[in-house]
């Protein structure tokens, strides 16, 4: 997401961040623009949930009717035909595609082909797990980030090269990996957490952790250049003058605005952490879509696989629109168009 210099000029070198009035028309164009592009996002997404349905290889009856009986053989047309009528498949494409996004309309995402439960049942007894997990895992990343940039950034040569190799290295690890080393050190060696699912908040830390890392090099390393240069401002040198502590300068000033950057990530972070979710949920056997997705597809239950796409999706685009929202709050220029 990149702000619109219409209503966001640049920070300039000379120039704090400053409050500026701006039009009506500017503010309802802006809006309306991100709301087409929501609602574009979220009806390609729908689309091709249904596209991956109906083109994949094979009769999706014949599917549900061999995992009924645990027998993969031929059908025929009589065994089938309860199933196409109770599913729709004998309808044609159109009409199916049709019914498909008038029940995404309705909250209808369609029924499990394995457990025969409608899929909102299905994910809805898993979310909250992978939300409260996601969610810790960006509050660590953004807490991670943002001490290591107000205690290293701009310090001496060596201390910032050093930490700056290291938010490197943490973006680069692979979760799996990281979920692993965490899991071996921290819950089978010291015995400090639990080694499968564990509840509460005693269980929550490693996973939360093996997500969180990464994210924090992540934003770290996109977030340290614009604090850089921010230190180089002259309000920096007027709040010092002021009296203000080093320390107060970099997080009531300099930290404020190397924001910023990290918040136009923060949508495709928040997509980024529910599929991943999927890998910490598995390497510590916790409650959650990720679970729920990784049976989903060994049982080729299509309907729960694409429910969960779209809710990624859906989540992605809500995400987006606060972003913008935050994005007013943290830049003193935008508070008067709103």
């Amino acid at each position: 997401m990149t702000v619109d210099t219409q209503t966001a000029p640049a920070t300039t070198p000379n120039v704090p961040l400053q409050r500026q009035r701006i039009a009506p028309s500017v503010i309802a164009g802006k809006i309306g623009r991100k709301v087409l592009s929501a609602i574009f996002v979220v009806w390609a997404a729908a689309t091709i949930t249904f596209l991956i349905q109906t083109l994949l290889p094979g009769d999706r009856a014949t599917l549900l009717l061999n995992q009924q009986t645990g027998q993969v053989q031929e059908r025929t047309p009589e065994e089938l035909a309860p199933i196409n009528e109770a599913f729709g498949f004998d309808q044609p494409v159109l009409v199916q595609y049709w019914d498909f996004l008038t029940g995404l309309l309705r909250g209808d995402l369609g029924t499990s082909y394995v457990l025969y439960q409608p899929v909102t049942t299905v994910i809805g007894d898993q979310l909250v797990p992978t939300v409260v997990l996601t969610i810790t895992a960006m509050a660590i990343a953004w807490v991670l980030a943002s001490v290591s940039l107000v205690l290293t950034a701009r310090r001496t040569p060596w201390v910032s090269k050093l930490f700056s190799g290291v938010e490197a290295a943490a973006a680069a690890l692979p979760q799996y990996w990281l979920g692993i080393i965490l899991l071996v050190v921290f819950a089978l060696t010291f015995g400090l957490f639990p080694v499968v699912g564990g509840s509460g908040i005693h269980g929550l830390v490693l996973p939360a952790l093996t997500l969180g890392i990464p994210l924090a090099g992540y934003l770290a390393q996109v977030m340290r250049t614009e604090f850089d240069r921010t230190m180089d401002q002259p309000f920096v040198l007027t709040a010092r003058s002021r009296g203000l502590t080093d320390g107060n300068v970099r997080i009531r000033h300099v930290l404020r605005h190397s924001l910023l950057p990290g918040l136009s990530l923060t949508g495709w972070a928040v997509g980024a952490q529910f599929s991943a979710a999927v890998i910490a949920e598995n390497v510590f056997s916790r409650p959650g879509l990720g679970r729920v997705l990784v049976t989903a597809v060994n049982g080729r239950d299509l309907p729960v696989v694409c429910g969960i796409v779209m809710l990624v999706a859906l989540i992605y685009v809500i995400i987006n629109l606060v972003t913008d929202t935050a994005y007013i709050l943290v830049d003193p220029r935008l508070k008067e168009a709103v």
